[in-house]
């Protein structure tokens, strides 16, 4: 056989043996047993010890291999302090031992003696740091867990109390709906539309606080093949007869996503109902699917031609109760929190960009499912406001 041939063979054979033995090493705990462990250490520092006796001229390398072995069983072990100090005495002392004997030999000179305290300060250095490290480690873990079961009780809170408002919220609607139809006067009129309008926006903060609430939990999302050109074309529809704009669907690639259609549909709800009391009549609107590639998230962009936001509240806009400016009519102040959080439960994000006097976008990242998500774009059409038709623009 060729040497280059049979180096290669015997190559292979030394990765196959290696990649086994990294097989078995990873699948090994450390420590095995705390009490084989300390045997296995106690023996091997043994032989060490003797190799300082029977080999007076060659001391220096046993002498290492048990300061070095006694640090690494640390790194395993990490004894409590006195347990620490009590065998690094003992090390220390048999170590001393073992070099003081080949002095008196006359095999090493008596300036060999000042390593053991040497390596015994390097080993309290390693301890402390150790030590150190576990502590900071430590209280890091109890502030997380603070702060995952604050979060918890939270949530656990807000959707308790979102809840318990809900059927009062909705008994009082009721009954405030009875009234304003038995009204005559113009000014109870008002009074009661007033009570229905404060009613309302009640039940959506609370139907908003529940679902930001859950949105965290294991049950929130029911995924669905969703194809969301479709999806688009009939939330569009579904809000063309609510606000007088001009409703527009932009780039309309074909993309079917896995998600949650209903919590979906609350998201796109609320980016329209932001859009629409930051527009006037006749203002665009325009939704938008935009699949970039293979791997690329899809994006949910609604745009509008409204009074845009000012830079300094654009880091906020996905805050709770962030109800815009005074004037425009009081929202919840949870819709753009209920989108990022729906966005979020799905694995994607939220995103704005916006110039004052030049209108908004946001974007509604979903992640892209695993194969060849979008055929190429269907033309831009636009939403007659009036007649309701799909009016392809030229």
């Amino acid at each position: 056989m060729p040497a280059s041939d049979w180096l290669a063979s015997a190559q292979q054979v030394a990765v196959g043996r290696a990649a086994a033995a990294g097989r078995y090493v990873t699948s090994v705990r450390w420590p095995f047993r705390p009490v084989l462990l300390d045997a296995a250490w106690a023996a091997f520092s043994a032989l060490n010890l003797g190799a300082i006796l029977l080999l007076p001229h060659w001391e220096t390398i046993p002498f290492y291999f048990i300061w070095i072995s006694f640090t690494m069983l640390y790194g395993f072990r990490t004894w409590a302090p006195r347990p620490t100090l009590t065998v690094l005495g003992a090390v220390m002392a048999a170590t001393a031992a073992g070099i003081g004997l080949d002095v008196m030999r006359g095999a090493e000179p008596p300036a060999e003696l000042t390593e053991v305290p040497l390596m015994a300060a390097m080993f309290l250095a390693m301890v402390w740091h150790a030590r150190r490290k576990l502590a900071a480690e430590h209280e890091t873990r109890l502030v997380s867990e603070e702060n995952a079961q604050l979060l918890d009780t939270q949530r656990r809170f807000l959707q308790d109390a979102s809840h318990q408002l809900r059927t009062p919220i909705t008994i009082a609607l009721g009954h405030a709906e009875l009234l304003a139809g038995n009204l005559t006067g113009q000014q109870e009129g008002r009074g009661i539309q007033v009570v229905l309008g404060e009613l309302n926006r009640l039940q959506r903060i609370a139907e908003r606080l529940l679902v930001i609430a859950a949105a965290e939990g294991p049950e929130f999302l029911h995924p669905e093949p969703v194809a969301l050109d479709s999806f688009v074309m009939e939330i569009l529809r579904r809000w063309r007869p609510t606000a007088d704009r001009r409703w527009q669907l932009g780039r309309l690639d074909k993309a079917t996503v896995q998600a949650d259609r209903e919590r979906l549909a609350l998201a796109v709800d609320a980016l329209l109902e932001n859009a629409v009391r930051h527009t006037a009549s006749g203002d665009v609107i325009k939704l938008s699917i935009v699949a970039s590639g293979y791997g690329q998230p899809i994006r949910m962009i609604v745009a509008d031609a409204g009074q845009g936001i000012p830079a300094e509240l654009l880091r906020h806009v996905f805050d709770r109760f962030r109800s815009g400016d005074s004037g425009h009519p009081r929202g919840t102040g949870l819709g753009l929190a209920l989108v990022r959080a729906v966005a979020r439960a799905h694995g994607g994000e939220v995103l704005v960009s916006s110039r004052p006097g030049q209108g908004s976008e946001f974007q509604l990242l979903l992640p892209a499912p695993p194969g060849p998500s979008a055929l190429p774009p269907a033309s831009p059409a636009e939403v007659d406001a009036a007649g309701g038709r799909l009016a392809r623009k030229p």
